[in-house]
């Protein structure tokens, strides 16, 4: 056996994670944007338990939270736009400035207990300066796996994402909790200012991995005259050279056999909306509508530990479904699967709503709750996962970054809209009830798959 074939077999033999890391780059910026993704799990809640220590006001913590979310969900697309149209390069550090700069005037606002309403508004400044670090990485990531080579590792560095997402999610709430009760109550809104700086910073150093502004190139096919073409408009067809002749005239454009009219750049021209590209939309609204169920239980699951006395067992009964999905994303990243990324989609949603409606059926025992949470959050990551190679097929490469920027989009705005449904049924009914919700809106959003499912299909 040649000693390439050895090397070939033994990359084969590899960790499709180990593979990945192999690739110039890959860990820096992996990294780097996995620490300047801290904020997104820590300064939401940070917001509710520096405002209820400082002003002992729920509601007014509550809402001012839901209107970050908010904001950061309205520009997040916009944000996304401009990284593909002028490249991360140019646009990343000047957006990260203006986004540092805005996280410290509300920290320090909030230390100063400037009034309500002033810092109402840097709450909502603040989140129109965020932007998605998770779709850049993911942008990047498909830029280092372009070609035959390394394109099958692209399903692999999704779920390696979806886990780091999760990973962000357990650590930076407990993160956040603790800061706010043993150092200061407006420490946990410093931290993650510095991560985003630092990680930022590191992310947009990184130039070797920076995906290429993709500008669309119009081309006008080349006219072939032939005969017949010169017998119609009367004209002779050009005289051929010999080789006894003494000399070649140099033949005009006209006389040319292959004539290229024009090849130029239109710099003027705007890519295609993204929410205009069939199955876009379908797979918009199964987000909003299946990231609902996670904020609804997190709410019903605290009315329901509260009810029981158990309030300090909170953070690891919901930490129990962040892990399994951990775990879930390493197994689906090790594997490739075959087939239709809708399909999956379609069996990810249905394992979910099942293990909603078991939640529901074991939620007075929190032992065995915290197991049914273990495996059916084996199914989160995956189903995020899913989406965004689902995106991957359907956006072209110039538009990536808008496209998965979408998905973040459509998930906050569904997790925000998951906690006032079951804030809502909470102060009309009972824990059992509002428990109902996951399970309900999980279903919901199978035949929205379906139908984005067909309309892939269709496409084709």
């Amino acid at each position: 056996m040649s000693g390439a074939q050895q090397q070939s077999r033994s990359v084969a033999s590899q960790s499709p994670y180990a593979q990945l890391f192999r690739i110039p780059g890959a860990k820096a910026f992996c990294i780097s944007g996995a620490v300047a993704r801290l904020p997104i799990s820590m300064m939401s809640l940070g917001i509710v338990l520096a405002l209820n220590h400082m002003y002992d006001n729920w509601t007014v913590a509550g809402s001012m939270s839901a209107m970050y979310i908010l904001a950061v969900a309205a520009v997040t697309p916009f944000y996304a736009r401009l990284f593909d149209r002028f490249g991360q390069r140019r646009v990343g550090p000047v957006a990260l400035g203006v986004q540092i700069v805005a996280m410290l005037a509300f920290a320090l606002a909030a230390l100063a207990r400037v009034p309500i309403p002033v810092l109402f508004a840097l709450a909502i400044c603040m989140g129109l300066t965020q932007f998605s670090f998770g779709a850049l990485v993911r942008t990047r990531w498909a830029y280092a796996l372009r070609g035959s080579q390394h394109e099958s590792l692209l399903n692999t560095a999704y779920a390696l994402e979806a886990a780091i997402d999760e990973i962000v999610f357990i650590f930076g709430p407990i993160l956040a909790a603790f800061l706010a009760t043993s150092v200061h109550p407006v420490s946990q809104l410093f931290v993650p200012t510095l991560a985003c700086g630092i990680g930022g910073a590191v992310f947009f150093s990184l130039k070797n991995t920076v995906p290429p502004v993709l500008e669309p190139i119009d081309v006008v096919a080349a006219e072939i005259p032939d005969a017949q073409s010169n017998a119609v408009t009367g004209q002779p067809a050009p005289a051929l050279q010999t080789a006894g002749d003494h000399a070649a005239p140099t033949p005009s454009p006209e006389d040319n056999g292959f004539r290229l009219r024009r090849l130029h750049r239109p710099y003027s021209a705007k890519p295609r909306n993204v929410l205009t590209y069939r199955g876009i939309l379908p797979l918009l609204v199964v987000f909003v509508v299946f990231n609902m169920s996670f904020t609804a239980f997190d709410v019903s699951m605290t009315a329901t530990m509260k009810a029981a006395g158990a309030e300090r067992f909170l953070g690891l009964q919901l930490a129990m479904f962040a892990v399994g999905s951990c775990i879930g994303a390493v197994i689906f990243g090790s594997r490739e699967m075959k087939g239709s990324h809708w399909r999956h989609m379609v069996m990810f949603l249905t394992l979910l709503t099942v293990g909603y409606v078991v939640f529901r059926m074991v939620m007075g025992n929190f032992l065995i709750l915290g197991v049914m949470e273990i495996l059916t959050g084996l199914c989160v990551s995956p189903l995020f996962a899913t989406g965004n190679l689902i995106v991957k097929d359907i956006v072209p490469v110039r538009s990536l970054t808008e496209g998965l920027s979408w998905v973040t989009t459509a998930g906050s705005v569904g997790t925000s809209f998951g906690s006032t449904i079951a804030g809502a049924v909470l102060d009309a009914s009972s824990p059992h009830m509002s428990m109902m919700i996951p399970w309900i809106v999980t279903l919901c959003a199978v035949p929205l798959a379906l139908l984005g499912w067909f309309l892939a299909r269709k496409r084709r």
